[in-house]
């Protein structure tokens, strides 16, 4: 199930409550400024992003990966940035993902 953005608010708001603000913020590798903002409603840009990482940091949300089945978020986040780099074809599944996850759903795509 994907989450609302109101759900994600929940797990990021529960997050720096349990961990606190600054260790959220190291985790997901962004500055706590920018977790403040999210949380205040306050960030200037797109918000997505950041509440995606801390899902999946924080957070047992799962995806349903057209190459790799049902998989955890943190590893849908994980082969998305594999995808980002220079190709080198390692496998068959490494083809399939380079070649699926720029336009998959999970990644902002229309699949």
């Amino acid at each position: 199930m994907i989450m609302t953005q109101s759900d994600r608010l929940e797990v990021a708001r529960s997050a720096v409550e349990t961990h606190g603000q600054a260790e959220v913020a190291k985790r997901i590798g962004r500055s706590s400024s920018a977790v403040s903002l999210v949380l205040a409603g306050k960030y200037a840009g797109n918000p997505d992003k950041i509440l995606e990482r801390i899902v999946a940091e924080f957070s047992n949300e799962t995806v349903n990966c057209p190459i790799l089945g049902e998989i955890a978020l943190a590893d849908c986040l994980e082969a998305r940035q594999r995808a980002e780099l220079p190709f080198f074809p390692s496998s068959g599944q490494t083809t399939e993902l380079y070649q699926t996850c720029p336009t998959c759903k999970y990644n902002g795509g229309k699949s």
